[in-house]
């Protein structure tokens, strides 16, 4: 796990910044748009109305307290049926702010959930498109983690957008009423409300850029977070006495959060209660001249309460929006992170004009002086590969942790693209052919394959999911990798759920999960077959009778096998030694101990472990 920071770097955000952040807008409600057109729209809809409110309810009570005023003088003007009209009215309105205010907050709700989904598989579609080295990479997944945040707290930013152009038409109607009245007042307006809007403005800056600064090591608190509370952890962690190692590391991490953050806090605290008694100090001297103004017979006490609610309303919905400008160009800004992550591309793309995967292949692959280097990576993982996987070939690939296995499979199936040199199939580049097609007519599994904690059908399945509903096929699939033994103890059979996670699901061993692994390489008629490891979890008498189902249902076609067993890689045509990333020796079994050379040495060592 990283050291501990003392220092976390922070970059404030300028007010340039938030101006330019606003261009990211028409993309954000473009997809608004997307997440459900009617329900945006209804949304705006309902908006417009409720701004009108504010102003209306104000001058219905001015109206209401004139006619009273009238009524208690005796004047000549004074009705009392329109009086009750008119609280009639102040009644209704009141009544139909507050259900627009409960629609509103339904609809933004319902299109929040909706965005938050949309954009959520927006996020794993665009990944999965995505090359599997980048997903290898620090600095990718900070930004794939920010966009994640994005998902669920852009739905603010909807609702803070929508409220802002509310407030806008809300205070275009109060604004002139107190225009009509006198100036002067909106200029006393500005001064009360300015210092708080640039207090806001300087905290939510610093507010971004901490927490901003502060991604790669919340990754790390939320990793700790699992290790300690998790099923997959929790027998290392008792074994080796861990929980004191983990909670400690959290404790150490958590600590720092609550320090940078709080500090940020009671300062934003501090300052934000002067800006608040500057605005109350300006309310209430605007508020005194409109009653002088009263007094001194220049408005009506109806005017009095309309002209003094106005400028109450019209100080809050100032601040608040420009409060709300801050939060919605952080907000903005955010959106910087969500839109980053769309704008990532992928290396490995499908041609122009792709060529269909050869059936049946004819030459096979070649390897020509291929080299592959990861990202920021100080040295290559493998360099100066030149091999050649002929049609119906088995080939083994051996060698200690580390020396470029699989890279080197995941070089052929175009997981990775060479760094330097090519490989062709039949003759062409791969990278000429259709990628969909190339990966179709592979059956990969990997040593580090998932335990999908589904049905037993449906983990077999994902290794040709467009076969999900083909139950004679994933039957056929069991039954070739020995997991059709597994479903006689299931009580749902290949309905049973699989794994810990959730109700009824029961937990396999580590080679019955292998034994469903291995199926996912039967779901779907590939002409390679690549194996990482296939045995690793099996006892013996398991992994022979593997082997032999392997070898019946290979035959004919190209398999590459990893394996630190030499009862295994024997069993291939031709058996590549690597070390440190290049081909070391190159042979059958009998060829390769008749030199004596790394692959004998190995093979000796691991046969003293059984004599």
């Amino acid at each position: 796990m990283a050291k501990n920071r003392n220092t976390i770097k922070m970059e404030e955000i300028t007010f340039k910044q938030r101006l330019l952040s606003f261009k990211n807008l028409p993309v954000f409600f473009k997809m608004v748009w997307e997440s459900s057109p009617q329900k945006t729209l209804i949304s705006l809809i309902l908006r417009i109305f409720r701004s009108a409110m504010p102003v209306a309810l104000l001058y219905t009570g001015k109206l209401i307290i004139d006619q009273v005023v009238a009524l208690n003088s005796g004047t000549a003007h004074a009705d009392n049926n329109r009086l009750w009209e008119l609280v009639g009215l102040e009644f209704a309105l009141a009544v139909l702010t507050d259900g627009l205010n409960r629609m509103i907050n339904l609809t933004d709700s319902l299109l929040g959930d909706l965005f938050s989904n949309h954009t959520s598989m927006r996020i794993m579609r665009h990944a999965t498109k995505l090359d599997l080295d980048q997903f290898e990479d620090s600095v990718f997944y900070d930004k794939l983690e920010r966009a994640r945040q994005q998902t669920v707290g852009r739905t603010i930013l909807l609702a803070q957008v929508m409220s802002q152009l509310q407030d806008f038409i809300s205070m275009a109607f109060l604004l002139t009423g107190l225009i009509a009245f006198n100036p002067w007042l909106i200029l006393m307006l500005l001064l009360a409300i300015i210092p708080s809007f640039l207090g806001e403005s300087y905290f939510n800056s610093r507010n971004y850029a901490l927490s901003r600064s502060q991604t790669p090591e919340r990754r790390e608190l939320d990793y700790v977070r699992y290790l300690g509370a998790s099923d997959e952890t929790a027998k290392e962690v008792k074994v080796f006495g861990l929980s004191e190692f983990i909670i400690n590391r959290f404790k150490t991490l958590s600590d720092k959060f609550y320090a940078d953050n709080s500090k940020l806090a009671v300062s934003r605290s501090g300052w934000g209660t002067l800006f608040s008694i500057m605005g109350t100090i300006g309310y209430y001297g605007a508020y005194g001249f409109i009653i002088y103004q009263t007094i001194n017979g220049k408005a009506t006490i109806g005017s009095l309460t309309f002209l003094a609610g106005s400028f109450r309303q019209l100080s809050g919905l100032m601040e608040t929006m420009l409060s709300r400008f801050t939060m919605v160009s952080q907000g903005a800004i955010y959106l910087n992170d969500f839109i980053e992550f769309f704008e990532i591309k992928p290396r490995i793309t499908q041609p122009d004009n792709p060529l269909p995967f050869p059936n049946p292949i004819q030459v096979g692959f070649v390897f020509e002086n291929v080299g592959f280097q990861y990202r920021n990576a100080p040295k290559y993982a493998c360099r100066n590969l030149s091999l050649t996987l002929k049609p119906g070939e088995k080939l083994a690939l051996v060698g200690e942790n580390g020396a470029g296995k699989t890279t080197l499979v995941k070089l052929l199936s175009r997981l990775y693209d060479p760094t330097e040199g090519r490989i062709l199939l039949d003759g062409q580049d791969l990278k000429n052919y259709n990628l969909a097609d190339l990966r179709h007519n592979m059956g990969i599994i990997f040593q580090d394959y998932i335990r999908y904690q589904m049905t037993f059908s449906q983990n077999i399945a994902v290794g040709n999911i467009g076969e999900l509903d083909n139950i004679n096929l994933i039957t056929t699939a069991a039954q070739q990798s020995l997991a059709d033994l597994l479903v006689a103890k299931f009580p749902l059979g290949y309905e049973q759920s699989l794994g810990r996670k959730f109700n009824d699901g029961v937990e396999l061993s580590g080679g019955e999960w292998q034994k469903v692994a291995l199926a996912r390489a039967y779901m779907k008629n590939a002409q390679v077959l690549i194996l990482d490891e296939p045995t690793s979890a099996l006892d013996a008498r398991a992994e022979y009778e593997v082997f032999q189902r392997f070898a019946e249902l290979t035959i004919g076609k190209s398999a590459v096998l990893i394996s630190h067993r030499f009862s295994t890689a024997r069993l291939a045509d031709r058996i590549l030694v690597l070390e440190k990333g290049t081909i070391l020796e190159s042979g059958t079994h009998t060829e390769l101990l008749e030199k004596n050379g790394r692959y004998a040495e190995l093979f000796n060592l691991q046969a003293k472990g059984y004599q």
